[in-house]
């Protein structure tokens, strides 16, 4: 691969049918590129863990993903609230999610945590009242 591939894409807020198509449309154009399943894998749980948060907690955004021959970068932006404590955040099982999306199964404290756990690079900018940008990159073995 010569040249980058860009991706983008808009997430809606509030629509957990839709919530996880960007990430497997990134899935599958990783795997016609032939992209090792190991980085396929994180960056499908990555991303989908950010886009799962932007339905949750910030009513939607967008999410950016460019292809190069050693790496594939995420950049995950939304306006939401922006995260009061980010290394609270950070810890496994905290949560803010209400009660009605934990009922749903969502909600369970890892979204952070897991894009940390499956990404090369993780980088977190977040402002109250103007929302969180997630920069992350998985590198192509």
């Amino acid at each position: 691969m010569s040249e980058s591939i860009k991706l983008h894409y808009v997430v809606p807020g509030d629509d957990f049918t839709r919530a996880g198509a960007a990430s497997g449309d990134v899935k599958r154009t990783l795997k016609q590129l032939g992209i090792s399943p190991n980085a396929i894998r994180n960056v499908a749980i990555a991303m989908y863990e950010g886009e799962i948060n932007m339905v949750i907690h910030a009513g939607g955004g967008e999410i950016d993903v460019e292809i190069t021959e050693d790496k594939i970068n995420m950049v995950l932006a939304d306006q939401g609230p922006g995260i009061a404590d980010v290394s609270l955040a950070m810890k496994e099982g905290y949560s803010t999610a209400p009660d009605n999306i934990r009922s749903l199964g969502f909600g369970a404290g890892m979204g952070l945590p897991n894009m940390k756990k499956y990404s090369d690079s993780f980088e977190i900018e977040t402002e109250l009242g103007v929302g969180t940008t997630l920069k992350l990159s998985v590198n192509i073995e």
